[in-house]
């Protein structure tokens, strides 16, 4: 069977309990967390997919790694830390569990993600640019690509990359606007080469 699709299904049904019980949002977040802390730590992956590590332990390290803010610091209503999302969470991860379907946590966070900004119409953008912008130049770009995306929300990241030469490149989810030198100089080598 296709290993993307059990995620999927998975997500699916993730996103309509936490909808029954209104934690969609919050486990929105949640998620966010987990992923992020499977991106900064290779041992969370390593210790969820062995097989000598308890089952037990492992929705510990998963709950901790979903937490995101240390233990103890406040947060405000609806974010992952409020005992709802948790306790959807939590029951999620017993159900992934009984499956044997814990090492799968993180694709099931991504493909949740995905269901969650589709169902809210929430863009991931980010700009890439040569150099830092202006905070003027900035936002008028981001008002910018806020008013091609039809009333939806955007998730904004900008960074600075100085390989781009020149210019700029701006992705909305799978599409790229991409107005760097760097570009405009590979297109020019590909054209010289066509002529040849």
């Amino acid at each position: 069977m296709n290993e993307g699709l059990i995620p999927n299904r998975y997500a699916k049904a993730l996103y309509k309990f936490a909808c029954e019980k209104g934690a969609d949002q919050g486990l929105y977040r949640l998620t966010g967390n987990l992923v992020k802390s499977f991106a900064d730590n290779s041992a969370l992956k390593d210790a969820v997919t062995n097989p000598f590590v308890a089952d037990d332990k492992k929705i510990q390290l998963l709950m901790t790694a979903a937490a995101g803010a240390p233990a103890g610091s406040a947060s405000p209503k609806g974010t992952a830390d409020d005992a709802s999302v948790r306790e959807v969470y939590a029951d999620f991860l017993k159900l992934l569990k009984q499956n044997k379907r814990l090492a799968m946590a993180r694709e099931i966070a991504l493909a949740y993600r995905e269901i969650y900004r589709r169902q809210n119409r929430i863009y991931r953008v980010t700009v890439v640019s040569a150099q830092p912008l202006d905070p003027s130049e900035e936002g008028r770009l981001k008002n910018l690509v806020a008013s091609h995306l039809d009333g939806g929300k955007m998730e904004y990241t900008f960074r600075v990359d100085p390989d781009l030469i020149g210019g700029f490149t701006v992705d909305i989810d799978n599409e790229r606007l991409d107005a760097s030198v760097k570009n405009e100089l590979k297109q020019l080598r590909l054209r010289l080469l066509g002529q040849a």
